[in-house]
């Protein structure tokens, strides 16, 4: 997912993407730990897909203030 993408959402479709990002973190970690993933960089992009979504998030709440 790109910064420009992200910029277009919403509050709330942020939200609902961050918490679908880190279930499906949370399944592929469990999943890894299990048998390996056929891609494990998965696991790296979702990672950093969060801490995009994270710092947009925190960046208008800060604006908002």
């Amino acid at each position: 997912m790109k910064n420009s993408e992200i910029k277009e959402l919403t509050t709330q479709e942020i939200v609902e993407k961050l918490d679908a990002e880190r279930s499906a973190l949370t399944r592929f970690n469990l999943n890894h730990a299990i048998s390996p993933l056929e891609n494990p960089l998965q696991i790296k992009v979702t990672r950093r897909n969060i801490a995009k979504l994270m710092t947009e998030l925190r960046q208008r709440q800060l604006t908002e203030k």
